[in-house]
């Protein structure tokens, strides 16, 4: 089924419905990462700056759990931005409602559970390998499906 541009981005179309809460989500998961830093370096006392550290009279250090909740915003940087191109690309292939909510729910999952495999509750690998993964599988995906469906 091909909808027209109109359809397309229409709030009635399911699946744009369903990109744009997904993306709301996965935005507010990224600002979320910048506070979580944030409290992570207050309850550490870890300040990477000395302009911060004066406060609590202290010199910059740095933690290994700030370490840890800073590299994963760093791979939310680096995977979710490449999505959401991605996923909105694969939306304009018109696909098929059940499997593009699938994908949106399951990468945004997939997000959230690396965050807290690696920088909330520290699991064992593979824990934080298989969540990455699925969702570079998904972006792989859905880049795919766009690169064939436009190919000109």
């Amino acid at each position: 089924m091909s909808l027209k541009t109109e359809e397309l981005f229409s709030l009635e179309n399911p699946v744009f419905r369903a990109y744009l809460f997904y993306n709301s989500v996965l935005v507010l998961k990224m600002m979320s990462m910048s506070a979580l830093t944030s409290f992570i370096r207050i309850r550490n006392k870890a300040f990477a700056n000395p302009e911060d550290a004066v406060m609590y009279k202290r010199k910059p250090i740095t933690n290994e759990s700030v370490e840890r909740v800073r590299r994963a915003h760093q791979n939310d940087l680096e995977n979710i931005q490449i999505y959401f191109v991605a996923a909105f690309s694969y939306l304009m292939t018109s696909p098929s409602p059940w499997l593009a909510k699938t994908l949106f729910l399951t990468f945004t999952a997939a997000r959230i559970a690396y965050t807290l495999v690696y920088a909330v509750v520290v699991v064992p690998q593979p824990a934080r390998f298989l969540a990455c993964f699925v969702g570079y599988a998904i972006t792989g995906y859905m880049a795919l499906q766009g690169a064939v469906h436009f190919l000109a």
